[in-house]
């Protein structure tokens, strides 16, 4: 998941993630995006590329359909509904890498917005489909740069280790952000430190 308020480089963070895919990967990439903002020529992928209102009704029936064509790859260019999210999560459960974006400010509130969207008797459930499938949270929003020409990105990376994955399927959200903290050796990293990091840097 790629998450942030809107105009925060979502769609740019994750159109980069599948060019990376796309060049060092052999595998059939599709993308649901409304509407589509990057184009991504084969390189060694095959890459399908749908927009909403032109190729589609919705991300849930251009879901439904990808799935029958046994991707590799699948973007969903944003969790909107009950419907989408469902298949999203039974997607990465049967070995689809699935991304996707939410407006959420951080991790914690990914995975809340995530399981509240669920109706209360199935969100024990929906806690173990995300806590089995999900591989991490990006949560990134822009600061104006220094010199003022420019902004920089300001990150918040959550890896789903086996710590992250048993908070969230004892619906432990609230621990996320220390365990974030205390977590840098696996790849994680906290907003205030990512700031802290840019400040020390000279870019903020």
């Amino acid at each position: 998941m790629v998450t942030g308020p809107t105009g925060c480089g979502k769609s740019t963070t994750i159109a980069a993630l599948i060019d990376i895919i796309n060049k060092e990967r052999y595998d059939n990439i599709i993308t649901i995006e409304d509407p589509i903002e990057f184009i991504h020529s084969h390189k060694n992928c095959l890459v399908s590329q749908r927009e909403i209102g032109s190729h589609t009704k919705s991300f849930a029936s251009a879901l439904r359909n990808a799935l029958r064509e046994d991707p590799d790859v699948i973007l969903v260019g944003e969790m909107r509904d009950l419907e989408t999210i469902s298949m999203a999560l039974t997607a990465a459960e049967t070995g689809h890498l699935v991304f996707s974006t939410l407006h959420t400010i951080n991790a914690a509130e990914t995975v809340e917005r995530i399981i509240d969207v669920f109706p209360p008797h199935q969100q024990n459930q929906v806690r173990m489909q995300l806590a089995g499938s999900i591989l991490g949270i990006v949560a990134q929003t822009l600061m104006p740069t220094l010199d003022g020409k420019g902004r920089v990105p300001a990150l918040e990376v959550m890896i789903a280790n086996p710590a992250i994955r048993n908070l969230i399927r004892e619906g432990k959200v609230y621990q996320i952000p220390s365990t974030i903290q205390i977590s840098k050796k696996d790849g994680m990293k906290s907003l205030d430190q990512s700031l802290k990091d840019l400040l020390m840097e000279g870019k903020i």
